[in-house]
């Protein structure tokens, strides 16, 4: 244990820890809760653990460490409140401290740690070169034959098992369709200038969803930038306890973006626009950054939040029927409390019926990497989510997150279910697309 103090939570403003009244509100929305029915696995339980660490009455232990980590971070704890507890603050101090004491240090965990987080995600043009040797893997027939031949048993640490949940590559990233495709298309007399944050695994893996985010705010009279020097927006990073790393990333994009002269930055990853709009926080004792951040964070807005703000323009296009149910991100809904203008945009799009999801905010366990920490529950949790989506009868699920569209789709070929996953941008795409008879490109009518 490191003998330098328990800095950051007793660091941490006590009045927070002091919202929690112990009401027990939070109790049903909790999904690890709701599985163990134990109270530590509950948001009051772990808040009770913090405060009796701050106060000196608890040693931070393993048990500690290994409940915050089992905790899926989904904030549905946040929306259940009456107090307005800030659960967000406390569970990612909470997590850095674990860290800095190296409560769960291993080798094989610092090594992953170490060259999965600080290195292969900490610079876009390391994770895309990675990423084309995966695509090469996966498009040659290997990703197949391994799987046929049983050789993915053999991956040391459980590796093999982590396989199935790798997205597939895109063709191409982002950058390149927007340099092919996207970019002349900008209106020539736009409304609104903003800037797309590409992400890191929605650049390499939902590239299109990136390019139908582009398409629908060209439809809209916007005039998309797509800064090269962008990189990973540092979630990963904020939610695993790598508080140096986060900020290294926010200072990054605060640089490649030139906040001061957008009308937004536009984020389409539920998890990712949540920690956007806390740049602010995260370099709040920044005092190089602190001002800039606080100018991002204000104009960070989810795509969706965005299209509502500047109204919708309505397709025209005549498209064929089909019903969609909406998975609710938890970071979009509880986190940014955005949950209307998702079904908005859905109901916007000709002949689509949005059908009734039962649990629709029930956390889809992805939680980041938590189908990997937590391979077990999160596996229950996916399959309860997945009977949910199978007795709608739709053919398609959409959701605004990136990680809950890998989880889905997951599930969907774990539950040999007919159902595609799909980004709601992507079906409002589809239908501005079809006024202009089908074609590929996002040309802007006039």
């Amino acid at each position: 244990m490191s003998d330098d103090g328990l800095n950051l939570l007793q660091d941490l403003d006590y009045s927070v820890l002091q919202q929690c009244m112990h009401c027990g509100m939070c109790l049903p929305t909790c999904p690890t809760y709701d599985a163990t029915l134990h109270e530590r696995s509950s948001p009051r339980g772990r808040i009770a653990m913090m405060r009796a660490i701050a106060d000196g009455e608890l040693e931070a232990s393993t048990t500690f460490a290994e409940e915050m980590y089992f905790c899926l971070g989904c904030l549905a704890c946040q929306t259940a409140c009456p107090a307005g507890v800030d659960y967000a603050a406390l569970f990612e101090n909470a997590r850095a401290e674990v860290e800095r004491q190296g409560l769960l240090d291993g080798a094989v965990r610092n090594f992953v740690r170490r060259w999965i987080l600080g290195w292969l995600f900490a610079k876009q043009t390391r994770l895309r070169a990675v990423a084309r040797l995966l695509r090469a893997f996966q498009r040659s027939g290997l990703q197949a034959l391994a799987r046929r031949s049983g050789l993915l048993r053999l991956l040391p640490f459980g590796l093999g098992k982590l396989e199935p949940l790798a997205p597939q590559i895109s063709p191409r990233f982002t950058n390149q369709l927007y340099r092919r495709d996207l970019q002349q298309s900008n209106p020539p007399t736009p409304r609104y200038r903003v800037a797309l944050l590409a992400g890191c695994v929605q650049d390499i893996s939902f590239a299109e969803v990136n390019a139908d985010t582009i398409c629908v705010l060209q439809h809209n009279g916007c005039h998309v930038l797509l800064p090269e020097a962008q990189a990973c927006c540092g979630s990963l990073h904020a939610h695993n306890g790598a508080v140096e790393q986060a900020q290294q990333q926010a200072r990054l994009n605060i640089d490649a973006f030139d906040a001061e002269n957008l009308a937004a930055i536009v984020v389409n990853a539920g998890g990712c626009g949540l920690h956007c709009k806390h740049y602010d926080r995260l370099l709040v004792d920044d005092p190089t950054y602190a001002e800039r951040a606080a100018a991002w964070s204000a104009k960070v807005k989810d795509v969706h939040e965005w299209l509502a703000d500047i109204g919708l323009r309505q397709p025209r296009a005549a498209m064929p029927a089909q019903q969609v149910a909406y998975h609710e991100s938890c970071h979009l809904k509880h986190g940014q409390r955005v949950s209307a203008a998702p079904q908005e945009v859905l109901q916007a799009v000709p002949n689509l019926e949005l059908v009734p999801l039962a649990e629709a905010d029930w956390c889809c366990s992805s939680a980041g990497i938590y189908n990997i920490t937590q391979p077990e529950l999160s596996m229950q949790l996916l399959d309860r989510k997945m009977v949910h989506v199978c007795a709608t009868g739709a053919t398609a699920v959409a959701t605004g997150n990136t990680g809950c569209a890998i989880q889905l789709q997951y599930g969907v070929r774990r539950a040999q279910a007919a159902v595609d996953v799909v980004h709601p941008v992507s079906l409002l795409a589809a239908a501005y697309r079809a006024e202009n008879q089908g074609g590929t490109q996002c040309s802007t009518l006039a």
